[in-house]
C-alpha cells in the first residue's frame, strides 16, 4: 500500500514514517520542502505524481499563540492546506488521513471527550483545526480524522539511522524534556495542576494509526495513551520514574496568563471499546516509563 505522509519532518510524522516502513508500506515522505500546503497547485503536483493509496496529512502550525498572532499563518497550513489536500484525495481516489487535537473542545465538559462530543474551539489553534476537519470530511469521500493530544517521544534520525531523543521540534520542546532538562540543572519548578489533558506517547499514537490505516478504517477516532491527569501530576509522575526530585510547585493556570485562552481539560477517550487500539494506546503512566526506559 503506498502511503504519502506530509508534514515528515514533525514530531509525530517522524516517528510515523519507520513504524510503517517496518510495517512493508511503500511510504513517501513529503516535508516541508517538498510542498507548500497553503498552495493548491504544489499540493497537487507533489500528491497526483506519487499515486497514493493513502495520504496522512501531519503537517500543521501546533503553536497556540503563535496561531492567535498570526491567524492567517494558521489558516492557511490548518484549514487551506487540509481542504487543498483533501481535494487531491478526492480526485485520486486516496483515504485522506487528517491529524487533528484535543484543542477543537472548549474544556468544559468536566470528563474527557469522545467522538460523539461536539467540539467548541476557544482559540485560533483550535478553531483552524476543527474548519480543517469539516473540509476534510465535506471534501473527500473517504476521510479519517484522528485527535490526539499533549504528544511526546523518540524520533529516528534519518541520516545516522539512530533512535534518539528529539528534544526539539521546529523550535518547540517537549513538555517532559524540558522539565528533566530544568531539574537536572537544579532548577526549581511551577507547573499548573488546574489543566488537565491526555498524555500521548508518539509510539504509542503511531502504532494505532498504522492499524487503523491497515484495517482502512474512517470515522473520528481519538487516539491518546489512557487515562487523563494534570500537568502537575504529569511532572510529578515523570520525576518519580526518572529517580528525580526536584522542588516542585503547583501553581494555578490563572498566574501564567496567554494571549490565547486554554481548555480547561480537554482530555480523551475512546466512545467503544476497540482490543487493537485499547492494547496499543496503553495507559499514560506506562507510556512515560518505556519513553525514559535506560535514563534511570
Amino acid at each position: 500500500m503506498r502511503v504519502a505522509v506530509i508534514g515528515s519532518s514533525g514530531l509525530f510524522g517522524s516517528f510515523l514514517i519507520p513504524i510503517l516502513s517496518d510495517e512493508k508500506y511503500d511510504v513517501i515522505s513529503v516535508s516541508h520542502d517538498d510542498i507548500n500546503c497553503g498552495d493548491s497547485e504544489s499540493v497537487r503536483v507533489a500528491l497526483e505524481s506519487i499515486e497514493p493509496e493513502v495520504v496522512i496529512n501531519c503537517a500543521a502550525v501546533t503553536d497556540v499563540e503563535t496561531c492567535q498572532d498570526q491567524p492567517e499563518y494558521a489558516f492557511q497550513v490548518n484549514v487551506l492546506g487540509a481542504l487543498y489536500i483533501a481535494q487531491v484525495c478526492a480526485r485520486v481516489g486516496s483515504l485522506c488521513v487528517y491529524t487533528s487535537t484535543d484543542f477543537v473542545f472548549d474544556g468544559e465538559k468536566g470528563e474527557p471527550y469522545t467522538e460523539d462530543d461536539c467540539p467548541n474551539p476557544i482559540n485560533v489553534y483550535g478553531a483552524s483545526k476543527y474548519a480543517g476537519e469539516m473540509l476534510v470530511r465535506q471534501t473527500c469521500p473517504q476521510w479519517l480524522i484522528v485527535r490526539m493530544a499533549s504528544l511526546f517521544g523518540t524520533a529516528q534520525d534519518k541520516k545516522s539511522g539512530r533512535i534518539s531523543r528529539l528534544r526539539l521540534v521546529r523550535g518547540k520542546r517537549s513538555f517532559v524534556d524540558t522539565i528533566i532538562e530544568k531539574a537536572r540543572v537544579g532548577e526549581s519548578l511551577r507547573v499548573v495542576d488546574d489543566v488537565y489533558m491526555s498524555p500521548t506517547y508518539a509510539r504509542d499514537a503511531s502504532r494505532a494509526l498504522e492499524l487503523l490505516v491497515r484495517q482502512r478504517a474512517t470515522g473520528i477516532v481519538h487516539l491518546t495513551n489512557a487515562g487523563r491527569c494534570s500537568w502537575y501530576e504529569l511532572a510529578k509522575k515523570t520525576f518519580e520514574i526518572v529517580g528525580l526530585s526536584p522542588s516542585l510547585e503547583a501553581r494555578s493556570s490563572c498566574d501564567y496568563p496567554y494571549n490565547a485562552r486554554r481548555p480547561k481539560d480537554s482530555s480523551l477517550r475512546r466512545r467503544a471499546s476497540n482490543d487493537g487500539l485499547d492494547a496499543l494506546l496503553r495507559p499514560w503512566q506506562q507510556a512515560i516509563e518505556e519513553y525514559f526506559d535506560g535514563e534511570r
